[in-house]
């Protein structure tokens, strides 16, 4: 089968299209014919070993696939590693049959992307209705899917940050309230001022750095601020707890991978998102779609944080 592999650790230039054995399915697992693969920040971050959880080597990314079981069912599947390729070995329990009016790039939205927005939202900040929410990154995947849900679910102020002025467009047209260009040299006071002057409920943060420090500066009292990311690859400044009490606030971070040893956090919420999309309701916005040999200029897109919505892999092309 054809896979995307890596043996060295780095950034896209080490992304290289290969032929290896087909997997051969043990120890619980099913074997999914892979017609699309998603592309997530997670693997950049996984391809030059900075992630979470340390990688090994050699190693097939990717950790989402929509494909066909033996039985022909569609399914959208984690996979944890090993999404880049034509073939991938899944869980059962790890597996979501599709409706056949979800297409495939629409079902990769919903995996790690939606699934991230649907607990950020609703099982770290517990968003409560007429509470304000900050998105940083709002035309990406989680963001532009977190901007909907937010306003679905009762935000009575949806605050989009995004990089570029096409970018905050699309986050308005998702159903954004107000919106601040990423880079602003006072974030907190942009924020604030996006909030009719008044400190924010709750961020939903991803890049790290000073961004991180002016969304934490931005939170009211009993505001909470969930982190799942750094885009940036700039850790933000330590966080006291004394400053955490004196200022009511609370940090969170999230990282779903937490989620998958619990089918209660993954079908009840995939099964809402995916009868959100089939009912015109939730719009996942598919950013590009690369051929499989074509995956560094997917990460390419990521890094340079020139994409919009979910980047897919067409394995079949």
């Amino acid at each position: 089968m054809r896979a995307v592999q890596i043996t060295e650790f780095g950034g896209p230039e080490v992304l290289q299209l290969v032929e290896l054995p087909d997997p051969v399915a043990g120890g619980g697992q099913v074997v999914v014919d892979v017609t699309s693969a998603g592309v997530n920040y997670a693997d950049t971050h996984q391809v030059e070993n900075s992630y979470l959880a340390p990688a090994s080597l050699p190693m097939v990314p990717g950790a989402e696939v929509v494909g066909r079981l033996a039985d022909g069912t569609r399914v959208a599947a984690f996979t944890m590693n090993g999404g880049y390729c034509e073939k991938a070995l899944v869980f059962p329990q790890m597996a979501f049959p599709l409706p056949d009016g979800v297409s495939d790039g629409q079902a990769l939205s919903l995996m790690v992307q939606g699934l991230t927005a649907w607990h950020l939202l609703r099982t770290c900040t517990h968003l409560q209705p007429g509470e304000s929410v900050v998105v940083h990154a709002a035309a990406g995947g989680v963001g532009t899917l977190a901007v909907q849900l937010a306003k679905h679910w009762g935000a009575g102020n949806v605050i989009a940050v995004a990089s570029t002025e096409d970018k905050l467009k699309l986050a308005q047209e998702l159903g954004a309230d107000r919106l601040v260009l990423a880079g602003e040299p006072d974030l907190k006071g942009a924020l604030q001022a996006a909030n009719d002057g008044k400190k924010v409920d709750i961020v939903l943060e991803m890049v790290g750095g000073p961004t991180f420090d002016a969304s934490l500066a931005a939170l009211a009292p009993f505001g909470r601020l969930a982190t799942f990311g750094m885009a940036s690859r700039t850790p933000p400044k330590p966080v006291s707890a004394g400053e955490l009490m004196s200022k009511s606030r609370a940090v969170i971070g999230f990282w779903l991978a937490h989620c998958f040893g619990n089918p209660a956090m993954l079908q009840p919420p995939m099964a809402e998102l995916l009868a959100m999309v089939e009912a015109g309701t939730l719009k996942p916005q598919v950013g590009g779609s690369y051929p499989l040999a074509e995956v560094a200029a997917a990460h390419e897109a990521l890094r340079g944080r020139g994409s919009i919505g979910k980047l897919v892999l067409d394995v079949t092309a």
